[in-house]
């Protein structure tokens, strides 16, 4: 073969590999990466119309090309795409609307995979996790469903195109619905209803807890690795909401308090009264706690909804208010500098919440 047709080959062979590597997709890591973060709360500033975020610059790699419709209780989130193959979904967080407060507030909880009629002509029905006893908050589990029925059309639309790399990303109350959409979205992936190469990572940002133990030992299960990670400012109040109270039937079957009425009775005379009368009195003021919260936020927040929901039908609520924090905690540490920044202020409830002091305390985190 002449020269000059093999140093044409050669050419021609080096041209193809840089095309395919400047269009080649970056694959997700696993982990906290504090320059993703930034990005992702720069996305994230988009949703509020809070003054502070005019302040916070644009994403420099994300383009925006979907914005939902509000829907539900005052839900809606944003698609946001790179030019590597990355896409962000973008769940916002708590409006100044009636509704949205109300979402967080109906804090009863409810099975974590069921069906629940929301409207007149839409029933959801959601796996969550396959733990019996899995629950979760019934104000957001309602976000979580109008939100997916816009979604998943989304991801098959861009899945066809040849994304598979997919950030779900939520602040506040749009963090906690970012856990429930997560196990959503993964066990679409279990039932073949979405492909089981797509990939989802996921960033909950200041976010409260939604869901008992079994609902976040289940959600971390289907994280684990670096794929489900909880981002809190350590002087933010909210990620310690909702309220937790735990009986003593929330644990576990096997426990030393499962039998110990015979234990009790072995015990002599006037002993066995008076460990009697001791116990009661621990166990029977949480019921009592937890059925007055129960009451309120579910009950009386489920008869609510229904103004906002048309043909709304509350479902059967799980006994408990044991919430726990879920995913994988990145702390952002409030030190001495960052309150002289942002000093406790109890006219500013929200003043370690927002998108700014959690920009912040990122930027003071190592490379």
């Amino acid at each position: 073969m002449p020269i000059r047709k093999i140093v044409t080959c050669i050419y021609s062979l080096l041209f193809i590999c840089y095309l395919n590597a400047k269009g080649q997709t970056i694959l997700l890591k696993p982990g906290f990466n504090k320059a993703e973060y930034t990005e992702l709360l720069k996305i994230s500033a988009r949703q509020s119309d809070a003054p502070e975020v005019a302040s916070i610059p644009a994403p420099e790699h994300f383009v925006r090309i979907y914005l939902s419709a509000t829907s539900g209780l005052d839900n809606r989130w944003e698609l946001w795409t790179s030019s590597n193959g990355i896409a962000v979904i973008s769940i916002r967080g708590t409006t100044s609307h009636d509704a949205s407060w109300l979402e967080n507030f109906y804090a009863a909880m409810v099975p974590a995979a069921g069906s629940i009629k929301l409207t007149n002509d839409f029933t959801f029905n959601y796996h969550l996790t396959d733990h019996p006893r899995a629950a979760v908050h019934a104000g957001w589990l309602i976000g979580t469903a109008f939100l997916s029925k816009d979604i998943l059309p989304k991801i098959d639309s861009l899945y066809a195109k040849g994304t598979k790399q997919f950030i779900i990303l939520g602040h506040s109350q749009g963090g906690t619905i970012s856990f429930l959409l997560t196990a959503y979205l993964e066990n679409q992936k279990s039932t073949k209803r979405l492909p089981s190469d797509i990939r989802f990572k996921t960033y909950s940002s200041a976010a409260p807890k939604p869901g008992n133990l079994y609902f976040a030992y289940d959600y971390e299960r289907l994280t684990m690795g670096g794929w489900g990670l909880t981002v809190v400012n350590q002087a933010d109040w909210v990620p310690e909401t909702p309220v937790s109270i735990q009986t003593l039937d929330d644990f576990n079957a096997v426990n030393p308090f499962s039998n110990i009425s015979p234990l009790i009775k072995k015990q002599k005379f006037p002993k066995n009264l008076f460990i009697r009368h001791v116990y009661n009195q621990l166990n029977k003021s949480p019921i009592r706690s937890r059925k007055k919260y129960e009451r309120y936020l579910g009950k009386t927040a489920g008869g609510l909804a229904k103004k906002y929901l048309p043909g709304y039908e509350p479902p059967k609520y799980i006994p408990s208010m044991n919430y726990a924090r879920c995913g994988q905690y990145i702390v952002l540490q409030a030190d001495t500098a960052y309150y002289r920044k942002y000093p406790d202020n109890p006219q500013k409830v929200f003043i370690h919440h927002g998108i700014l002091p959690y920009l912040y305390l990122t930027s003071r985190l190592p490379d």
